[in-house]
């Protein structure tokens, strides 16, 4: 791998961690004594810090290593976690991501050295323990060893608690003894493993730890080790990676053991608890027993077989030794040769085996990768081939119609639904869940707070739920403003909300979930909620309504995104310019999105987003004016009935249809795009429906439901009102994607101005 390319992987993955970073400090100012919080933090700095090292970020390793020097005091009970501390954590990360950045790695010019001072002021001003130690963050460099007084009969106690190491009740399929061990000069002790200890945790189960302090008796090891009996469902290469970055002196070795080694190395395990031995002058402990146990003092001396001891002589091999074993018989056999058991009784038995082994979990199943990392260009150029073949497959679809041909026909139907399994399958790989930008909204609310003097939450429900990731990363921009909006026009100041009887933290809200088609989005505060009598009034005055217009809640909210309109009474960093509301709009026009307000005065405000799953693919209804087609998207239409000269006679030239008692308005798309030629004598309407309201889209021909790529328009075509994309067709012409929103909002407008 190229150094480039090295340096790529470095950066993703430390970009990863950033998130997860700020994540997990967020998340800890709610909850500052969460020890699994604090070990997240710690072990993504150290992560960051190992790795920045290896891969040449020397000024990226030296400064996380001084921020994880603070947060290890954090986790020993030294310093406590303030948000002043979280603040410059939260910063440092900032910093980081900015090194990562910049094309010499060190980021802003005396930004390391200010916020290493300030950290330093936080932690000479913590506990006593760490107000006495030396004041200056210790460089990676002067860190010495911390030096263990060991003696023969010393036992050295580790405490993990039971919920960092696993649930006993998972199936594990692999089982690992893991050796750690010291050198003389540098006597480790176990508090310094805690780290290394809390990270198999995260992939695994330690189910027992056996910590030896003394080496003079065992020639193998020359200073302090231990043996961990380990169960995980990861590969051993995986447990060698938390080992790889490591500071201290240690050597590990991993081995799995089979059902047999396991068997025989907990039977070692249990001889230990059971028979004592003064004189060995070994200790260990295991991690699951109860404190009031005196520590055993034995380590149990493993009786080797004859063939180990043949072959670690060196008088015969593996292979010959295996190919011997090889050689015997099956137990089954030998008992039937001597008639001791009948042979239906050993094929009971070994069916009952082989059942056994399928739910044994010691019966390791092949490790499967569960991610890769894929460039975002390549899915979006994946993306743009199954398109492609899409509109291929029609095309072929369309010409074996012709051939009456029930072999070709066969094939062509099977094309088609690999086709649409291929499309579904890589529109999913584009599928991310929205929570993914959620980390980012709450350090918004929780910084913009702090400036504007505000208490308040932020609560997200249905993180989950996905979205196309193109759709993700051009939402998140109006998401900002919306937010911000929230916080700065919403919700009010402490005082002010106590005043009239709220709670002084304000809450905002921010869910998401799928309905049909479509994810819908909520942003709602508790607030003082908009006044729509400020709001038509200020719409009088800069002119956009005339001062005895009519209008509906619905129409007084949504003038808040015409352009230039704000209610605030003075500008700030935040708001107050009447910029933003507008471009937030277009932005979820874009998207093919539509938005709304709704607010109750002194109770706070709800807004609502609603976005397509995708926006490349989309199942739709073709229509056919003339001889041009048009696509409807599938998931607005409702049904589809015919329009006669009788019903629109008895209309008196209205556009409307009684539709089983319900009057329906219409739109002709004949006249909206000022099509040519005659209507033919029975037209057809089709239904849509969109928030509660249905509107007729009259057309001459119903085709039928068509599988629609979507491609952009050209720019001279971009602004073009009720268009939102066009298709290519099976047969090579274009389709226009029509743009039923837009529609609706105009008709709607018109029937309004008419009274």
């Amino acid at each position: 791998m190229s150094d480039d390319m090295t340096t790529q992987v470095f950066k993703e993955e430390a970009f990863e961690l950033l998130g997860e970073l700020e994540t997990s400090l967020l998340e800890l100012e709610d909850l500052p004594n969460d020890m699994d919080l604090i070990n997240r933090v710690f072990r993504a700095l150290h992560t960051i810090k190992g790795s920045g090292s290896m891969f040449g970020f020397d000024a990226i390793a030296g400064f996380t290593h001084h921020v994880e020097n603070v947060f290890d005091l954090v986790r020993n009970g030294e310093l406590l976690v303030t948000k002043e501390l979280l603040t410059l954590v939260l910063a440092s990360r900032d910093h980081i991501y900015s090194m990562l950045l910049s094309s010499s790695g060190e980021g802003e010019i005396g930004k390391s050295e200010e916020i290493l001072e300030n950290l330093k002021q936080i932690v000479g001003g913590g506990s006593p323990e760490s107000a006495s130690a030396e004041s200056d963050l210790p460089a990676a460099e002067n860190i010495e060893p911390e030096k263990i007084k060991s003696e023969s009969s010393e036992k050295e106690e580790i405490n993990i608690n039971k919920s960092q190491i696993g649930n006993s009740d998972v199936l594990w399929e692999c089982f690992f003894k893991i050796t750690i061990s010291s050198v003389a000069a540098d006597n480790v002790s176990t508090d310094s493993l805690l780290p290394l200890f809390e990270d198999l945790a995260s992939i695994g189960e330690i189910r027992s730890e056996l910590t030896f302090t003394d080496f003079e008796n065992n020639p193998d090891h020359s200073g302090n080790w231990w043996e961990l009996l380990f169960f995980s469902n990861k590969d051993s290469s995986s447990i060698e990676e938390i080992f790889f970055f490591t500071d201290v002196p240690i050597t590990v070795q991993v081995k799995e053991l089979d059902q047999a080694k396991l068997d025989e190395y907990i039977s070692e395990i249990d001889t230990a608890e059971t028979g004592a031995s003064e004189n060995s002058g070994i200790s260990f402990d295991k991690a699951d027993k109860s404190s009031d146990e005196e520590p055993v003092t034995q380590k149990p001396d493993t009786v080797k077989k004859l063939g180990e001891i043949l072959v670690d002589r060196g008088d015969v091999s593996q292979k010959d030794l295996d190919d011997a074993l090889a050689d015997q018989k099956p137990i089954g056999e030998l008992l039937t040769a001597k008639g001791i058991v009948a042979r239906e009784k050993v094929d009971s038995a070994l069916a009952e085996q082989r059942a056994s082994k399928k739910t044994d979990p010691s019966v390791r199943k092949p490790e499967a990768a569960s991610s890769i990392r894929v460039s975002a260009d390549k899915l979006d150029l994946l993306v743009d081939l199954v398109g492609e073949l899409v509109i291929v497959q029609a095309q072929i679809c369309q010409v074996v119609s012709k051939k009456n041909d029930p072999v070709l026909t066969s094939l062509s139907e099977e094309l088609e639904r690999l086709s649409d399994e291929l499309r579904d399958s890589t529109l999913g790989i584009r599928m991310l869940p929205i929570g993914t930008t959620f980390s980012k909204f709450r350090r918004l609310v929780r910084d913009l707070s702090d400036e504007l003097g505000k208490e308040m939450d932020l609560h997200t429900i249905g993180a989950e739920t996905e979205l196309d990731k193109t759709v993700i990363e051009r939402l998140s921009d109006p998401l900002i403003h919306l937010l911000r909006n929230s916080i700065d026009h919403g919700v009010e100041l402490p005082a002010v909300r106590e005043a009239s009887g709220k709670p002084r933290r304000g809450s905002i809200t921010l869910t998401a979930e799928h309905s049909g088609g479509e994810v819908v989005i909520l942003i709602k505060d508790d607030g003082k909620g908009m006044s729509q009598d400020v709001i038509r009034a200020k719409a009088i005055e800069k002119g956009l309504i005339a001062a005895d217009a009519e209008l509906s809640s619905k129409e007084i909210f949504n003038l808040i995104f015409e352009p230039g309109f704000s209610t605030a009474e003075k500008i700030t960093n935040v708001s107050g310019r009447g910029v933003g509301m507008d471009v937030v709009k277009r932005a979820i026009d874009s998207l093919r999105g539509r938005i709304d307000i709704d607010s109750q005065e002194g109770k706070g405000s709800l807004i609502t987003i609603r976005l397509p799953l995708t926006l490349a693919i989309i199942d739709g209804l073709q229509v056919k004016v003339d001889n041009g087609y048009f696509v409807i998207p599938l998931s607005l239409v409702e049904e589809c009935v015919e329009l006669t000269r009788k019903d629109v006679e008895a209309a008196n030239g209205q556009q409307f249809v009684n539709l089983r008692g319900e009057i329906v308005p219409y739109i002709r798309i004949r006249e909206w795009f000022d099509v040519e030629g005659e209507a033919p004598a029975i037209e057809q309407i089709v239904i849509t429906g969109l928030e509660g309201e249905r509107l007729g889209v009259v057309v001459d021909t119903v085709i039928g439901e068509h599988q629609t790529v979507i491609k952009s328009l050209g720019r001279v075509y971009r602004d073009v009102e009720g268009i939102s994309g066009a298709t290519i067709k099976g047969d090579g012409t274009l389709a226009l994607i029509l743009d039923i929103p837009k529609l609706f909002r105009t008709v709607l407008a018109e029937i309004k101005a008419a009274g």
